[in-house]
């Protein structure tokens, strides 16, 4: 596999160079498979952590690896990159086994964030890119030019144990990301990031995804998820209980509407439950409206029409990935503020 030009990231303008100029599909073409999960088991003793995971995430876009705390997400991305072997099961990362060979082909943000506390902010940003295959010129000014991007240019030769916590993560954020990885994995990125921070690692992670690279993020905060993901997989005690868009999961519930009529809509045809919002206001009552499996919101608004059923307000209700979760999992996930 030839190798990709090293240098630093602009991100903000990657749609114009930098991984631009090496993109290779768009999501959804499918012209590769960069990670790869066939029937894969691991077990710690008696404990099954991950069960029969099968799963694949075409090149380009973000991919959300989605699962309550303890659900096995963990320990399946240290599986993609080796630091664990699968008790069963093939995995394949960008057409290979996982390994070092793939070097700075591949970023990784562990939960854990781990730093040389005596380094300073750009030279360890440095030593990581050095450490996969850089030259020193490229990564320091690969370096440079991250810490400057994400706005720690004036902490740039301070200690990493001189730095908030915030400002760590992002040291170790533009470790994974020096090489101009095709392929960036991150482990429950947003933990302890204040919301500022939180909507500017969702901005460098859409940055990349459009410039073509492939972004794999686990999460168990559905908002983030909601806002960044192409592609998701949903697991559950180790095993995968849905994979597809946000459309596809979605469609797992029935559908939800609000209306607003003078009658009750409960014996309309297709209506599973229908709730008032409030007291009725001149003769008008809103109600929340659960479909039957398999009804239409629009086979319900021609049977208003064609029977007569007075409305003010017919809305389809579009719902949440919190809501699939629970659906799917029966069990709470944290949120976000």
């Amino acid at each position: 596999m030839a190798s990709r030009p090293r240098g630093p990231i602009p991100l903000g303008a990657l749609s114009k160079k930098g991984f631009a100029a090496t993109r290779r599909s768009q999501p959804g073409e499918g012209r590769l498979s960069v990670l790869a999960f066939e029937g894969v088991v691991k077990r710690f003793g008696d404990f099954t952590a991950v069960d029969d995971l099968s799963f694949d995430v075409p090149e380009g876009g973000v991919f959300g690896f989605l699962g309550a705390n303890g659900a096995g997400k963990t320990t399946s991305l240290r599986m993609a990159l080796d630091i664990l072997r699968p008790t069963a099961g093939k995995i394949s990362v960008l057409g290979q086994a996982p390994g070092r060979k793939l070097g700075g082909e591949i970023g990784f943000l562990p939960e854990e964030r781990g730093l040389y506390r005596q380094m300073t902010a750009i030279e360890t940003v440095t030593y990581f890119g050095q450490l996969k295959g850089m030259a020193l010129a490229p990564a320091r000014s690969g370096a440079e030019s991250l810490i400057a991007r994400f706005g720690l240019a004036e902490f740039g030769d301070e200690k990493v144990q001189k730095l908030s916590k915030g400002m760590a993560q992002k040291v170790q954020l533009a470790a994974a990301l020096v090489t101009k990885p095709r392929l960036l994995i991150l482990d429950e990125p947003f933990a302890g990031l204040d919301p500022v921070n939180q909507a500017m690692l969702e901005e460098v992670l859409l940055d990349l995804a459009r410039s073509g690279s492939t972004v794999v993020f686990s999460t168990h905060v559905m908002q983030h998820a909601e806002r960044l993901c192409d592609r998701l997989i949903l697991i559950a005690r180790g095993k995968k209980v849905f994979q597809g868009d946000q459309d596809a999961a979605r469609g797992m519930l029935p559908g939800q509407l609000v209306l607003c009529a003078r009658q009750d809509p409960k014996a309309l045809p297709g209506v599973a439950s229908a709730t008032p919002r409030g007291p009725a206001k001149a003769g008008w009552t809103e109600y929340d409206v659960a479909l039957k499996p398999k009804a239409s919101s629009a086979a319900l608004l021609e049977a208003c029409t064609t029977t007569g059923f007075a409305l003010r307000r017919f809305e389809e209700r579009r719902a949440s990935l919190h809501e699939v979760f629970l659906h799917l999992v029966g069990a709470p996930e944290e949120t976000v503020a």
